[in-house]
């Protein structure tokens, strides 16, 4: 009797957590959101090309989901202008986890997108309208889209949300500031007085002399300005994700739109004059900024950006620089995360 007794205690048990919700909402949502079964991109492991029709005819762009989430789904948009989706790489370690759905994707004449190379399509508001012809065909809408702009990715992003911000769940500009007139002043006023003088002397004659291709001008770069401002490692430690990024950089895209300095953008270059710092109120989507202690953009600008836009949170990165998702990178992804599910849980 006491032997039939435990049996259908154990019985009951089981079935009680067979039945309780959460217990079952858990092993759902974990089996769900690697489960490509149901999805019409299951033969190319997420891969899908999007066509984007343009003045100079139609391409199309490479992108790559990862996961399933019915209400957060996060699209990347790449910086540089032209570094490849492998750059982002370090979202890999952290977005899983948190069963967030998330997409790379390669502006057109970046990574293995096509690659017409023609500078007429090389404009920011081309630019904003090819990711409003991603968006549609991957999907998103505002119950599920998260748009993610990282340094130019963070101007791109500000323009989408000004122009198409009815289509947004939540906006996250990282490591850029709203006005390159105000990072052509902190370059110029506070991060360059911070090098050896000599060093800063030198840099200063090799850009007036427009000798970019000079060697010697990286070697300083590297030795003198990027570990201290673009990623705080030994340059041979940097991970295989942004070296290889630096690699794949659409050069020519890169020099069209950001010039070849990299203490401003100067000369002709496309964004030299573009500044929001105006139309930041117009922004009424949950935003998050991210602004690093180190960063090439001044921390405090993006602080005040944070504050300017209608539902605004800033996330700081003490010990980080302009790639603070990999130099810091415990407090950069909990605090993208967090708000992320913040937004997605009502709590914004």
């Amino acid at each position: 009797m006491k032997q039939l007794f435990s049996i259908v205690i154990t019985l009951l048990l089981f079935t009680s957590c067979i039945n309780d919700p959460k217990v079952n909402a858990t092993a759902g949502d974990k089996s769900q959101y690697l489960d490509y079964s149901k999805r019409d991109d299951v033969l190319s492991g997420g891969v899908r090309m999007i066509p984007i029709k343009t003045k100079a005819g139609e391409f199309k762009v490479w992108t790559k989901r990862i996961g399933n989430n019915p209400t957060m789904k996060v699209l990347i948009l790449n910086g540089g202008p032209g570094v490849p989706h492998g750059f982002y790489q370090a979202f890999d370690s952290y977005f899983p986890n948190a069963e967030i759905e998330y997409y790379y994707y390669d502006q057109l004449d970046a990574g293995i997108s096509d690659q017409p190379k023609d500078s007429s399509l090389w404009r920011l508001e081309r630019y904003v309208d090819e990711v409003e012809q991603v968006r549609i065909g991957l999907g998103l809408d505002k119950n599920n889209f998260y748009l993610y702009g990282h340094s130019w990715g963070g101007i791109l992003g500000i323009e989408y949300a000004l122009k198409y911000q009815d289509n947004l769940k939540g906006l996250i500009i990282s490591n850029m500031v709203s006005s390159i007139p105000a990072y052509n002043a902190y370059a110029s006023e506070v991060l360059g007085p911070q090098l050896p003088p000599e060093v800063l002397t030198e840099i200063k004659a090799l850009e007036a002399a427009e000798d970019y291709h000079n060697p010697r001008y990286n070697e300083l770069l590297y030795k003198h300005y990027y570990t201290a401002h673009i990623l705080r490692m030994p340059v041979d430690e940097w991970p295989a994700p942004v070296t290889k990024g630096f690699e794949g950089l659409a050069y020519e895209l890169y020099l069209h739109m950001q010039g070849p300095s990299e203490f401003g953008i100067v000369g002709n270059a496309a964004l030299k004059d573009w500044d929001r710092r105006n139309d930041l109120i117009n922004i009424k989507v949950p935003t998050l900024v991210i602004g690093a202690r180190y960063d090439t953009m001044d921390p405090n600008h993006m602080e005040w950006m944070a504050s300017e836009v209608k539902n605004g949170r800033y996330l700081y990165c003490a010990n980080g620089s302009h790639l603070a998702l990999y130099d810091e990178q415990q407090v950069y992804f909990n605090g993208l995360i967090k708000f992320i599910e913040d937004v997605d849980n009502g709590l914004f």
